[in-house]
C-alpha cells in the first residue's frame, strides 16, 4: 500500500504548504491593522490559529509510517475547522472588494489588500479540502486493515455431562 503512503506525503506536504500561505497572509494583514480592536479582529485570529495548528499537526504527521493513516478524526475535524475559517472571511469581505470568487483585477504588484484577502481565502479553502481528503484516505485505509472483530463465543457446559 506504498500508494497510499505516497499520497498521504503529497497531502501533509500541500496542508503544510497552503498553512504556511494563509499564516503568511493573515498575519501581514493582522500586522497591518495594529491598532485595532480584538473583536473586530476575531475571524483573522482564528484564521491564524487554525493555521498555526494545521502548520504543527502537517510537520507532525508528515513521517511516513502506518501510524499516521490512524489520524483521520483530527483530519476531519481540522478540515472542519478550515472551512469555518473560509466561511468567516467570505462572509466578512462581503461585497467590499467585488465577488469572493472573481479574479480580475488581482495583481501581484503592491499591497492590495483585497487581493490578499482573495488569497487567502482561496488558499484556506484548499488547505480544508486537503485536510478532508487526507481524512477520507486515512478512514479507507484503517477500514481496509484492520481485521473485524469475531463476536466472542461462550459455550455453556450441559448440566449432565460431568468433567470426568
Amino acid at each position: 500500500m506504498a500508494f497510499a503512503e505516497i499520497i498521504s506525503i503529497i497531502l501533509r506536504l500541500a496542508e503544510l504548504a497552503f498553512a504556511a500561505i494563509v499564516a503568511g497572509l493573515n498575519g501581514d494583514y493582522l500586522h497591518a491593522s495594529k491598532g485595532a480592536s480584538a473583536w473586530h479582529l476575531g475571524r483573522h485570529i482564528y484564521t491564524e490559529v487554525v493555521a498555526g495548528l494545521a502548520i504543527i499537526f502537517a510537520i507532525i504527521w508528515l513521517f511516513p509510517f502506518s501510524g499516521s493513516f490512524i489520524h483521520w478524526p483530527a483530519d476531519l475535524l481540522i478540515s472542519a475547522m478550515w472551512f469555518v475559517a473560509f466561511g468567516l472571511l467570505v462572509d466578512w469581505i462581503g461585497d467590499n472588494c467585488g465577488s469572493v470568487f472573481d479574479w480580475d483585477g488581482i495583481s501581484f504588484r503592491g499591497t492590495g489588500s483585497c487581493s490578499q484577502l482573495k488569497a487567502t481565502i482561496a488558499f484556506a479553502f484548499l488547505s480544508a479540502i486537503c485536510w478532508l481528503v487526507s481524512a477520507i484516505l486515512g478512514l479507507y485505509w484503517v477500514r481496509r486493515h484492520t481485521a473485524p472483530v469475531a463476536p466472542a463465543t461462550y459455550h455453556r457446559r450441559r448440566w449432565y455431562r460431568s468433567r470426568v
